[in-house]
């Protein structure tokens, strides 16, 4: 008997796949929207490192198909934190040593964590000159696979399978809700808002994606400048950003996003960090202004714990001057992504790609570790996720 429950039984590495996925859906109303409005948001942040743990698990598992990662090879890739679970959680279940390449920005409690995954965690002690922290760990992750033969990096920035990724994460929001409206996603590598809008739109042609994004992120054409918000925004062009499916994009400040995700806590129990406040804030103003039959479906990419020391703590949001005033009751808008620098909550319909609309000439994917800086980038905190070429996105 004991040998027939043996057969039976996976082993426990790949079981943990298994906790990936079919996370919950809640429906966030007041104080975010009025009484009988409200957005659907899904919870990834119950995956057990967050939403990227999907890409993680998947970029690996395509590489390893096609040959590009051989068995019990390294893995090395640049990271903020959150693909640094995935790809510590892919690592274990596939038998491969990973080395995550982050900056001072990271906080402790994410770096002991990635630690106790099993994860070697290297840091870059100086930013890039022009592409900031984000540029010179990507150069770090050039220098380790030097060093290191036959290791592979997902290159999440610019690597299809980060969107492909969440092709099943669009199938659980079509099977839960029936049909979307609008898509609301924060965008930092642009992987998740191409790929779940990709999937959606060939069920619901009609489908509006908004994009999420902080001000001083360079993404959508503005100036980089330092950034106090981590998991959403970039000082790079990441070409996984699919910015011809983008509707319009948002540019939220910190202090709004921490607003968004303290209304969130004490009124639903369920809540995150920078990107899940930001996106809550578009999703819950959406809500109020569109018509009352809208289904309105917003991805929180993660949950609160790593955000105790940051947006959770009064000491810390106070030194920022993040608890001053709630945010506006809508945003500015403007004409052109270009338009102004943005300092606060404002919306832009007006969408392209910053890189042609510099240059006649297409920009090719990087298949490299590196990616183009913005011009006249400065230093900041970096990001994790961003979009692809049309019609995928940009992970964040």
């Amino acid at each position: 008997m004991h040998s027939s429950i043996t057969d039976v039984t996976p082993p426990a590495r790949s079981a943990l796949s298994g906790l990936v996925g079919n996370t919950p859906l809640l429906r966030i109303s007041e104080p975010l929207a009025p009484a009988g409005r409200g957005f659907w948001a899904k919870l990834e942040g119950f995956n057990p490192g967050g939403i990227k743990d999907r890409p993680g698990l998947h970029m690996v598992e395509r590489a390893r198909a096609r040959g590009d990662l051989k068995p019990g090879a390294r893995i090395i890739e640049s990271t903020s934190g959150t693909l640094g679970l995935g790809l510590a959680l892919a690592g274990m279940v596939h038998g491969h040593p990973v080395t995550l390449v982050t900056d001072p920005g990271l906080e402790n409690s994410m770096t002991r964590l990635l630690t106790a995954y099993g994860a070697q965690v290297n840091v870059v002690s100086e930013p890039h000159p022009t592409g900031d922290w984000q540029q010179a760990r990507r150069d770090r992750v050039t220098r380790l696979m030097e060093q290191h033969p036959d290791s592979w990096c997902p290159d999440q920035y610019n690597n299809p399978d980060n969107t492909s990724a969440y092709t099943p994460l669009a199938l659980e929001l079509a099977t839960e809700l029936g049909h979307i409206d609008v898509l609301v996603c924060s965008v930092g590598t642009g992987g998740h808002s191409a790929g779940v809008s990709r999937v959606l739109r060939q069920l619901y042609p009609d489908l509006t994606l908004v994009g999420v994004d902080t001000i001083g992120s360079t993404i959508f054409g503005q100036p980089a400048r330092p950034r106090l918000m981590r998991g959403l925004g970039s000082s790079i062009y990441p070409r996984n950003v699919a910015y011809g499916s983008f509707s319009e994009v948002h540019w939220v400040a910190p202090a709004e996003a921490v607003w968004a995700c303290r209304a969130l806590a004490t009124s639903h129990y369920a809540t995150g960090g920078w990107s899940v406040g930001a996106v809550a804030l578009v999703a819950g103003w959406l809500a109020r202004t569109l018509p009352e039959d809208t289904r309105i479906a917003a991805v929180f990419p993660d949950g609160p714990q790593r955000y105790l020391g940051t947006v959770y703590d009064d000491d810390y949001c106070a030194a920022h001057g993040l608890l001053d005033a709630p945010p506006a009751p809508e945003p500015e808008v403007v004409g052109r992504p270009d338009e102004k620098e943005i300092t606060r909550w404002t919306r832009c319909a007006t969408v392209h790609d910053p890189l042609r609309a510099r240059s006649p000439q297409p920009q090719a994917a990087d298949p490299t570790p590196h990616s183009r800086p913005g011009p006249g980038a400065e230093p900041d905190e970096d990001t994790s996720d961003t979009a692809a070429t049309a019609p995928e996105d940009r992970t964040r």
